[in-house]
């Protein structure tokens, strides 16, 4: 496994999550509600720039890996994941919501994985309808993580929103990354 800076901001990415989390069990007499919004919400946003930034500096230097390749993209699921599990328990996003785009993301890597595994990884490469939805998503999160009025702005309006427009592009880009496989699942299936 290489150690270099893009991965060790992928490991830290990774390392935040239980702390995420842990912030929502932590009692109100050590943190106030409105302290522990906060401090996930920023966590959030964190873990989301070292995201984009673990990647350029990756292309930047040159030390792209095929370990790093498999990392960040886990990495980025296990997080989305994890907050959407702790909005769940907030009742903050709905149910249907949370399992559309966990859902997706767990058929998404499957269906990555056995294309890489055949050579067809091509046609399941990362599309805009994938990048919109994740913009979304990492907009979303953070504001429902937050919940409270922000310089005027409903941060619970504006996530909730955000989150329903990244739960139908998940499963516009679920459908256009199927599509894009069938004519490979279909040939391999033998029909």
């Amino acid at each position: 496994m290489p150690i270099n800076v893009p991965i060790i901001l992928t490991w830290l990415r990774i390392a935040m999550i239980p702390l995420l989390v842990a912030l929502f069990y932590v009692p109100d007499s050590w943190l106030s509600a409105s302290m522990r919004d906060t401090i996930a919400a920023l966590a959030f946003i964190f873990a989301a720039l070292t995201d984009w930034f673990d990647g350029w500096l990756a292309r930047r230097w040159n030390q792209t890996s095929s370990f790093g390749a498999f990392l960040d993209p886990v990495a980025d699921k296990l997080m989305v994941c994890a907050a959407l599990l702790v909005l769940l328990d907030l009742n903050r996003v709905d149910s249907f919501i949370a399992l559309i785009i966990i859902g997706r993301e767990i058929t998404i890597s499957a269906l990555r994985e056995w294309m890489a595994k055949i050579g067809a990884s091509g046609s399941v490469a990362v599309h805009w309808l994938g990048k919109f939805k994740t913009a979304a998503q990492m907009i979303a999160i953070p504001c429902l993580l937050y919940w409270h009025p922000l310089y005027g702005v409903s941060t619970q309006a504006l996530g909730q929103w955000l989150i329903i427009v990244a739960a139908v592009l998940t499963v516009w880009s679920m459908c256009y990354y199927l599509r894009r496989a069938w004519p490979e699942i279909r040939d391999r299936s033998g029909h």
